[in-house]
């Protein structure tokens, strides 16, 4: 195996790569990249056995041929080398790699017993700009749970209709749930529902954050991503990487049944500045108990203002006026100030809308306007 290629292309590679693979006792070659050359093409590929990427890059190829490193010694080197062109060699079972005053040899290993990535078949597919899947996925991701007891809670669940996808993330103490249309729909796919690990998506996140890498076809110019589906599977593939996953078996729970569905009369709807209310939580949760983190919420109509407060048998106490509009009845609710935080952060206008049924009814936080997305959070019983 022979080639050469920027610095700038594999470092983008490996940065979409790498973090896929990881220490395994029992298998020891998942810690390695695979470098394969074959028909023109110079793909590298990491996984886990439950995630494979894999992303081609441009460069010039002398010798077919396939090897396995370490993916981070390698990822750190060669972040470390100027952006110019590497020559890469096998040389007796080592990667022999040179770039200007540079030179290094990396052990390696043979790459037959490197795991087979699955590959699906791209018959239909949902296309979406990947700025926007990006912050969709942003902004429900936080809310899964964080451990496997329910191993459908730790997942996202999204829903493929006509024209949008709404995926959603609840822990059961919380929800968030957004919906975006389609840039674009190849194949006549009926309605599909899946649940994909948070994993998965965190991996996904980083590529569309990360700097477009010039693909085999020199071009910088897509922003596109494109899923696939298949029974239990997932493709994610955006430029020259692709990502693969297993999809979450299990039933998702029909979280729907927890949005409150009361007529606007049956509720009090609170508009406040967001930064004004963030510093007003930030505030009180410094007297919140440590083990609830909870805080209390009061908006009392007449004197158009929210009441953020929390007490502490040994810090004390903190009260917080915020200006409000309120619309309704007066009301008061009890909530995990994190769990707000973590909602009001994931907003992006300046005004956020509060709704309030009762203090024993989930409480939804949304942005002004906005219409695709939405955060519950259930209330701390007194």
């Amino acid at each position: 195996m022979k080639f050469s290629c920027t610095q700038e292309n594999i470092k983008g590679a490996l940065g979409n790569i790498t973090s896929i693979s990881g220490k395994n006792i029992n298998l020891p070659i998942l810690s390695n990249v695979l470098i394969k050359i074959d028909d023109n093409n110079i793909k590298l590929s990491a996984t886990d056995l439950e995630i494979g990427a894999t992303c081609s890059i441009r460069g010039k190829i002398e010798k077919n041929g396939e090897f396995t490193v370490n993916a981070k010694l390698l990822a750190d080197y060669i972040n470390l080398l100027p952006n110019n062109r590497i020559d890469f060699e096998v040389v007796e079972n080592e990667l022999l790699i040179k770039s200007d005053n540079y030179k290094t040899k990396i052990k390696g290993e043979s790459a037959e017993d490197f795991p087979i990535i699955p590959t699906l078949e791209k018959k239909e597919s949902f296309v979406f700009d990947a700025v926007n899947f990006k912050d969709m996925l942003n902004d429900v991701i936080f809310a899964a749970a964080r451990d496997e007891t329910r191993i459908e809670l730790s997942g996202v669940y999204f829903e493929f209709n006509g024209e949008s996808v709404t995926a959603a993330a609840t822990d059961s103490y919380r929800l968030a749930e957004k919906t975006i249309k389609y840039k674009n729909k190849e194949g006549n796919s009926d309605t599909k529902k899946v649940i994909i690990p948070t994993k998965t998506l965190q991996e996904i996140i980083k590529v569309c954050s990360n700097e477009k890498i010039t693909g085999i076809n020199g071009e910088k110019t897509n922003n596109d991503i494109k899923i696939y589906l298949s029974e239990n599977q997932v493709l994610f593939s955006y430029n020259d990487t692709e990502i693969v996953s297993r999809i979450i078996e299990g039933q998702y729970p029909d979280y729907r049944q927890i949005i409150p569905n009361i007529n606007k009369e049956e509720k009090t709807i609170i508009t406040i500045n967001k930064k004004d209310l963030v510093r007003a939580i930030k505030a009180s949760s410094l007297f919140s108990k440590s083990n609830i983190n909870d805080i209390h919420l009061d908006f009392p109509v007449s004197q158009k203002k929210a009441v953020v407060s929390a007490v502490s048998g040994q810090e004390g106490e903190s009260i917080v006026d915020v200006p409000a509009d309120i619309e309704g009845k007066d009301n008061g609710i009890t909530l995990n100030h994190r769990y707000l935080i973590d909602g009001l952060n994931n907003l992006e206008m300046d005004e956020v809308i509060l709704e309030v049924v009762d203090s024993n009814t989930p409480f939804t936080l949304k942005s002004k306007g906005e219409k695709k997305y939405l955060y519950i959070i259930m209330p701390i019983k007194q």
